[in-house]
């Protein structure tokens, strides 16, 4: 059967089929507003054993399809759904993605990282030589689909069939690279001269993200202050040499919210919805979630603090273990969710049952409970370190929950800090349990001045960042690469 896509996103994780954070969050949004605009967009990611099919029938599109890496015979099984009529394609080989978690365990990451996903890679170039034509573009994200953009790299120059097409890295998170042992560079049919400063070669090691910083047509991450960021050494992450040599082509693309899922006017998962008109549902939303979670309801009229997000350093977590107890002094309560450093895990377990009915702490990540917690919260935590974009203060904006976050990448595009006449939330100079307390402090101090508190939750309500207003500026960036879209 003819066919062809003219722009292809290549990634590890797509919402609803896969996800750990952001990215699938990402991925299961832009293509589809990008597709609402009339371009003609398709999705290739690996099918994990633990893929959420739901309601979206998968077909078996081809048993067989050749791959040859990392010994010749290999092949992979590509199949099929239609996500609100995107085509979404998926790669599968068992003994790669049949696994409980997509990258990595308790213990660290799959040892075999590396096949695994220049094996994504390769299967997703050797799907699309099946086309009748090549795509316009491949958009890569992240470290794991990274190195697709030096294989095409290489492969145009012998290949006809894709000398037109062009690749556009976006990073959403420069910490994680996908950096290995040299001696995996040997095997991944890469040229001997993509091993050198300005190509794959990192300290001594094959590294996957900066492959895809070197030889992607165009660079972009996910917030325009982080694009600045990782110029520098402090938010470099050591790749802010090449990043510097890629500046002209490097942009910074501000996420945006799917408010289809993302909102409490049209939320499932809620007990009852409400909007800026009227907020006061609300209230109901934050009593159901006391009852849900076993808070004490004598400080139901207290402010009620949220955190959700990857228990581990870049997200503060750290910062808020430390200020706890003092918080504990201070008539409020706090609900956490997430997963991540066991330590971590096991400190926030053990103050839970020394602050019985004023902290509730739930490991691990329901998307059911997200929603409840941003709606029933009052003031949301986000004392990253640093933060690409991040969505969920996003998400908090829209719930009528003002964030406490530090002023910094996506941060600092997305929240407007008080006493700014326009705030829309606190925030915080730097990753300090001193200037995060201080903030938190100053935001229930404002939280009980009732009058000035609903006009904060309202303008954050009304603050739109829209996945239309991102893939516009998308498609600005891929007319600048000659796409004709």
């Amino acid at each position: 059967m003819p066919f062809s896509h003219k722009i292809v996103f290549i990634a590890s994780e797509m919402y609803p089929f896969s996800k750990t954070g952001g990215l699938g969050d990402v991925l299961g949004s832009l293509p589809l507003a990008l597709r609402d605009m009339g371009v003609d967009v398709a999705v290739i990611s690996p099918f994990y054993g633990r893929l959420s099919t739901g309601d979206y029938k998968l077909r078996l599109l081809v048993s067989r399809c050749p791959v040859g890496y990392p010994w010749q015979p290999i092949t992979a099984e590509i199949y099929r759904a239609d996500y609100h009529g995107l085509p979404v394609y998926f790669v599968q080989r068992g003994e790669y993605f049949d696994r409980r978690f997509y990258y990595n365990t308790h213990d660290g990451d799959y040892f075999d990282n590396c096949e695994r996903f220049i094996f994504f890679c390769r299967a997703c170039l050797e799907w699309a030589r099946r086309m009748d034509s090549a795509p316009a573009l491949f958009h890569i994200h992240d470290w794991q689909a990274a190195v697709t953009s030096a294989y095409l790299h290489y492969w145009q120059k012998i290949d006809p069939f894709w000398r037109n097409t062009k690749s556009m890295l976006t990073i959403h998170n420069l910490a994680f690279q996908g950096r290995f042992s040299s001696r995996l560079f040997e095997n991944s049919g890469l040229p001997p001269e993509a091993w050198t400063q300005d190509g794959v070669e990192f300290w001594g090691d094959f590294n996957l993200l900066k492959a895809g910083i070197a030889y992607s047509d165009m660079v972009s991450t996910v917030s325009p202050t982080y694009a600045k960021e990782i110029l520098t050494p402090a938010f470099g992450c050591g790749l802010e040499g090449i990043l510097s040599k890629r500046k002209a082509d490097l942009r910074g693309i501000l996420n945006g919210a799917d408010y289809s899922v993302w909102s409490p006017s049209n939320d499932r998962y809620l007990p009852c919805t409400y909007s800026p008109e009227d907020a006061s549902p609300k209230a109901e939303c934050k009593k159901a979630l006391f009852a849900e979670l076993d808070l004490n309801p004598q400080i139901e009229d207290r402010p009620l603090l949220g955190f959700i997000g990857r228990l581990r350093r870049q997200k503060g977590i750290d910062l808020l273990i430390t200020i706890l107890p003092e918080l504990m002094t201070m008539n409020l309560g706090v609900v956490v969710l997430g997963e991540g450093g066991l330590e971590h895990e096991a400190t926030l377990m053990d103050m839970m049952e020394r602050y019985p009915g004023r902290l509730a702490v739930r490991i691990g990540y329901t998307e059911d409970l997200a929603h409840r917690i941003q709606a029933g919260s009052d003031i949301f935590l986000m004392p990253s370190r640093y933060e690409p974009c991040g969505l969920t203060q996003i998400y908090a904006l829209r719930f009528g929950t003002p964030p406490v976050a530090t002023n910094l990448g996506g941060l600092s595009d997305t929240i407007i800090g008080y006493p700014n006449p326009k705030c829309t939330g606190f925030t915080f100079p730097e990753a300090t349990a001193a200037a995060f307390l201080k903030s938190i402090r100053e935001a229930v101090a404002v939280f009980d001045k009732p009058a000035l508190w609903e006009k904060i939750k309202r303008r954050a309500m009304l603050t739109d960042f829209s996945w239309e207003r991102a893939a516009r500026r998308y498609l600005e960036v891929y007319r600048e690469l000659g796409v004709d879209v």
